[in-house]
């Protein structure tokens, strides 16, 4: 088996341990992209959904870190993963917390009900790279006949328990729900507030296994190829 190499453009640890857990240990990157601006800029063209927001994001962060990588020989990577994730509840958006105090007023508005955990894809494939410096270099979708690159988004409902004021405070007090969208984890202290997910509960992580399958055998590439061992 010939292996493919994942480099993982995101800080996110929960990202890093899906990946670990279903047998692939990519190489991080962290991207540097300035989430606003990027947003603004589609924005300009038109409104943005939620799914597309995450999906224009994703492609950001995918782009900046293939922008640093390409023309580095060795080589390390052959295909490039960016991911971004957000809550839509009532129509509005939901990234990380800007304080504890926000982080708080959004649990209570989230307690009881259910909002759609969004989290975009953006693959990038380097083998046979060639010259695509200026398509990545040039701003928007990427054209079909240029399908090196591709997105998709996983849109998962997620359900909140009624969790009272006084466990809304200690979840906060842990610092956990401020730093990641929608001020909620599943696979971490926040899991016990989540009653239900419909969907991809890798989605909700903020990595789909199945989306990442797909966008890998659009490009030709066998899930198993990403195991770290044959």
């Amino acid at each position: 088996m010939s292996r493919v190499r994942l480099l993982l453009a995101s800080a996110s640890p929960a990202r890093l341990t899906t990946l670990r857990a279903a047998g692939v240990e990519p190489e991080v990157l962290v991207s540097g992209v300035d989430e606003p601006a990027v947003l603004d800029a589609a924005r300009a063209n038109g409104p943005l959904s939620p799914a597309d927001a995450v999906l224009v994001l994703a492609q950001a962060k995918a782009r900046d870190v293939v922008g640093r990588v390409r023309g580095t020989e060795p080589r390390t990577v052959d295909v490039v993963l960016g991911c971004d994730s957000m809550l839509e509840l009532d129509g509005e958006v939901l990234g990380k917390p800007a304080s504890p105090d926000d982080a708080r007023e959004r649990w209570r508005a989230m307690r009881g009900r259910t909002g759609v955990l969004h989290t975009g894809h953006w693959l990038v494939d380097l083998r046979d790279d060639g010259d695509r410096a200026r398509d990545l270099a040039a701003p928007g979708p990427v054209p079909a006949d240029r399908p090196h690159e591709l997105g998709e988004t996983s849109s998962t409902a997620v359900t909140f328990a009624d969790v009272t004021d006084a466990e809304i405070d200690a979840y906060v007090a842990t610092g956990e729900p401020l730093h990641v969208a929608g001020a909620f984890t599943i696979d971490g202290l926040g899991g016990a507030f989540v009653e239900r997910v419909d969907g991809d509960h890798h989605g909700v992580v903020g990595l789909s296994l199945p989306t990442l399958r797909r966008l890998l055998r659009a490009r030709d590439v066998a899930w198993t190829d990403l195991w770290s061992a044959s």
